[in-house]
């Protein structure tokens, strides 16, 4: 019997299950090793309540709803895998955790006591274990190719720890922050977007978020010292994955009291 394979989709924009589906003629492959029992974005075959041997769950939990779901996914998964900013840290939705949620809601909303929404945006491994968690907004197809492989054998996935600034020097980029004074995130960023915006000319904006034992505290205390203001210094860690733990924290040092 093939291993089941789930997709789940929470509170996101879906740009993570379309990096499985831009997989291609991979796609192939995996749809013969494996048996796609639940994916709503690629297949009209509904099959929710499992067992599977691997899920792959993308979106924050941003609505009440959407906690039974996750609870319910891992209880059903022998692995699951959180994929992209929003499963791992609350994504763009983040943002609202840092301001007024019943605000937010009388603006944005004609009728908001018909809204059911959480205040903050959380990440999967707020509410369960995970097994595997894949940064990226989206994700690198090749990085989420080799996760599914990894899980079939049975092994770990091999995703290398290094910063966006490796794949910069790989690429023969010159550095937008040395070189131009342009604000970059990526001494703290997680490789895997293939540093295509220093390649642009452009300062990186953590699409993959921190990497690991990353110096925030110095590239921050340095961007200052280039003429960027505190409070800029904070909104650019406040971003994609400005929920993260060390993103977090930057932000909040670099606030007024």
């Amino acid at each position: 019997m093939k291993p089941r394979l789930a997709v789940i989709k929470l509170a996101s924009c879906d740009g993570c299950q379309v990096t499985l589906l831009d997989l291609e003629d991979e796609l192939l492959a995996i749809g013969e090793a494996l048996d796609v029992a639940h994916f709503t974005e690629a297949s009209s075959r509904f099959d929710p309540d499992g067992p599977f041997d691997l899920t792959l769950i993308e979106g924050s939990v941003s609505q009440p709803r959407q906690i039974p779901i996750v609870r319910h996914a891992r209880a059903m998964s022998k692995r699951l895998v959180a994929i992209g900013a929003c499963a791992n840290t609350g994504g763009l939705q983040a943002l609202r955790n840092w301001a007024n949620h019943e605000e937010y809601l009388s603006l944005v909303y004609a009728r908001p006591e018909y809204i059911e929404t959480l205040a903050e945006s959380k990440p999967v491994s707020e509410l369960v274990p995970v097994d595997f968690e894949l940064n990226g907004c989206p994700p690198d197809r090749h990085q989420l190719l080799e996760v599914i492989t990894a899980f079939l054998v049975g092994r770990r996935p091999n995703i290398r720890s290094e910063s966006v600034c490796l794949e910069c020097k790989r690429a023969g980029h010159v550095c937008v922050h040395v070189a131009y004074g342009i604000p970059c995130l990526g001494p703290v960023t997680q490789a895997g977007c293939g540093a295509l915006c220093p390649g642009k000319r452009r300062g990186c904006y953590s699409c993959f978020g921190p990497r690991e034992n990353a110096n925030t505290g110095s590239l921050a205390d340095d961007l200052e010292r280039k003429g960027l203001p505190p409070a800029e210094v904070a909104r650019r860690f406040r971003l994609i994955y400005g929920w993260a733990p060390p993103f977090r924290a930057e932000s909040a040092r670099r606030e007024k009291p």
